[in-house]
């Protein structure tokens, strides 16, 4: 796509308080944004430690790896998809057998393992209601009631490829920064938050607050700070990194110790 001049502000259709718009991809970095591209460059985008819920990505006919309680509960969650069929073997001994109850209107599974359970490891094979089939090798450990979510890549790609085709690349691009700035939900979209710990380059810092991925497009929200003495004059960035479809900052004019938000969006790949 070729690359678009700058328009000074978003329209209010796409949200309040955002300003500083760009579309198209460019090479020339102004000053301003040299400096928020070179605390992009070093930031870690590392997940925080996970909670106490396990998030497990698995494809069809997929091996899924988890931690079941012991003497508790385990709801197990199919992210847009539900179970339709648990198949396992049934012991010689039922009383101290794990039991498997599925619950229809939601489609979720809750798992059962009495504390004389013998083995340390459960296992079998769940259907979802889409059609996927997924191998469930758990282990089993002492601790409170949990939950255990499994997302499928495959259910999102088409959605989320179908959403960015019906919407055009600038359109999607928009919306898409539309949607961070409003914690929206995106179909097909999946979205992280709290991704990264503060990053100080000069007189700025960049903490990565949430990532959004589609099929193609990937955006990101960080949270901009000034630390230094004088005015940022943000409105002055008139093109992004190489690679950037769209970028936009909260406001035209950063001043000393002040914060925003600032967006960008890109093709899956990264910034050149």
């Amino acid at each position: 796509m070729a690359p678009s001049s700058l328009t000074p502000c978003l329209s209010p259709a796409l949200g309040a308080g955002l300003a500083c718009f760009g579309l198209g991809a460019a090479r020339r970095i102004d000053p301003g944004f040299k400096a928020f591209g070179a605390a992009l460059c070093v930031l870690a985008f590392t997940a925080n430690p996970a909670f106490a819920d396990q998030f497990v990505e698995a494809a069809d006919n997929a091996k899924v790896d988890c931690v079941l309680s012991r003497g508790e509960l385990t709801r197990i969650a199919l992210v847009g998809d539900g179970f339709a069929n648990v198949s396992k073997i049934a012991s010689a001994y039922p009383y101290n057998d794990f039991t498997v109850t599925h619950e229809p209107v939601r489609g979720d599974i809750y798992i059962s393992v009495p504390p004389q359970f013998a083995a340390d490891r459960v296992s079998f094979f769940a259907t979802s209601k889409a059609g996927y089939v997924y191998k469930f090798a758990c282990k089993t450990a002492a601790q409170e009631a949990s939950q255990i979510f499994v997302t499928n890549p495959a259910l999102k790609a088409h959605e989320a490829g179908d959403w960015e085709q019906a919407s055009g690349p600038e359109d999607a691009a928009l919306r898409l920064i539309e949607a961070m700035a409003g914690d929206a939900v995106l179909p097909g979209f999946s979205a992280r938050t709290e991704l990264g710990l503060p990053r100080k380059t000069g007189g700025i810092e960049v903490q990565l607050v949430a990532e959004y991925v589609g099929a193609e497009l990937t955006g990101q929200r960080f949270v901009l700070r000034n630390l230094g003495k004088e005015p940022l004059d943000l409105a002055a960035d008139h093109e992004g990194p190489a690679g950037t479809i769209a970028f936009a900052y909260g406001r035209d004019t950063l001043g000393p110790n002040e914060a925003t938000s600032a967006f960008l969006v890109f093709r899956k790949g990264g910034l050149e």
